[in-house]
């Protein structure tokens, strides 16, 4: 038996020397399941690499948009300023919240009283968009390592048929037992490796967006002390 299980090492060490260590074994190594988690790889790549250009502080809250639209608010031109808010050319996160402001504001006999509450919401949706295609990320994070476990199970159910049928009745009997323990392995580290840098990177992300989420919310408050001024100098 110890015997067995030494051949059984040896021709695993051979399988490995073969494809010489490198990556493509183990891209190729997982069968079915492993071209699977390759695949979703590939789509996480894609979405981190969108979500590092858009969740950015010149994407978010541009300068130049945000002292625009406070220097039309601090000269009292409302209507401007929404606007300009509302101009295809400037869409960005930060403007659609002042501009969810500045129509409530405007448009409704209460606007006085709601301008705040519409920031607030306008400032939740527009976060919680985000979040939702974040959740992309997060999700391939969560499901490679199930099927890096699927995989694991069915090179393992391989290996134990094989170790069914016996040597005596198959002549390739070791060697079909070190390619499925070699599925059950290379399954495993390939979603390991999917699924470590991806809640990785979702984490990084959340919080990403919550800082940029928060200096929003402070200029929104300016934007509404401004507001409230210059509506009750219009008042007099």
């Amino acid at each position: 038996m110890n015997s067995h299980l030494t051949q059984v090492l040896l021709q695993a060490s051979a399988e490995a020397d073969k494809g010489g260590g490198s990556l493509l074994k183990f891209i190729t190594g997982g069968g079915v399941i492993g071209y699977i988690i390759v695949l979703l790889s590939i789509v996480a790549v894609a979405f981190v690499v969108i979500h590092f250009v858009q969740i950015r502080r010149v994407a978010l809250l541009p300068p130049e948009k945000v002292k625009g639209v406070r220097e039309m608010v601090e000269r009292g031109d409302l209507e401007g300023a929404l606007e300009y808010s509302t101009l295809p050319a400037n869409d960005c996160y930060y403007l659609r919240v002042i501009g969810a402001g500045l129509k409530r504001f405007l448009r409704s006999p209460f606007g006085a009283f709601e301008i705040k509450n519409a920031m607030e919401e306008a400032g939740a949706e527009e976060t919680a968009k985000l979040y939702r295609t974040m959740d992309v990320i997060a999700t391939i994070g969560a499901v490679a390592p199930l099927l890096g476990l699927l995989g694991t199970v069915q090179g393992m159910i391989g290996a134990f048929d094989t170790v069914a049928t016996g040597a005596a009745n198959n002549a390739s009997y070791y060697e079909e037992l070190a390619s499925n323990i070699a599925i059950a392995l290379i399954t495993t580290f390939q979603g390991l490796v999917v699924a470590i840098p991806c809640v990785s990177i979702y984490g990084y992300l959340r919080n990403r967006v919550d800082a940029l989420a928060g200096e929003c919310a402070g200029n929104a408050e300016e934007i509404v002390t401004l507001v409230e001024k210059s509506s009750r100098k219009g008042s007099r």
